[in-house]
């Protein structure tokens, strides 16, 4: 199995790169697995921003419908669509000015992944900072 992201990168972005994350797929359902990492990322200090097309207000953050609606800097952006969706939204945090990308369990794009390196980000793909960031210590 290809590992997209070692643990050096896995930690300068839980811990270096800045604690505004865009949290793409992020809705008011507790059910949905974006509502539980999110619920995590924020225990460790992090803002989470909801991305949905809704733009809901999630765990008392104001949701934008896009990256490129919000109106402040993003550090990472956190990926919960299907693989087939997340290459744009990878190229929308690039575009965005975004420091890292997170691509969740079980999303994989490996072409956005070279195309999100080469733009300069860091990146993780197919692993889940809620499961990372206790791991830290």
């Amino acid at each position: 199995m290809t590992s997209y992201g070692d643990d050096a990168t896995v930690r300068e972005i839980l811990t270096g790169t800045g604690d505004t994350w865009a949290v793409v797929g992020l809705s008011t359902n507790t059910a949905r697995a974006a509502h539980g990492v999110a619920r995590v990322l924020q225990r460790y200090g992090k803002r989470v921003v909801p991305v949905h097309p809704k733009a809901e207000t999630v765990l008392g953050e104001q949701g934008y419908a896009s990256l490129a609606e919000i109106p402040f800097p993003v550090d990472v952006v956190d990926v919960f669509v299907n693989s087939a969706l997340a290459g744009e939204v990878a190229d929308q945090a690039v575009a965005v000015g975004a420091k890292a990308v997170w691509f969740q369990l079980g999303v994989v794009d490996e072409a956005a992944y070279e195309r999100t390196r080469a733009a300069g980000l860091a990146m993780v793909m197919d692993r889940c900072p809620a499961i990372e960031i206790p791991r830290l210590g």
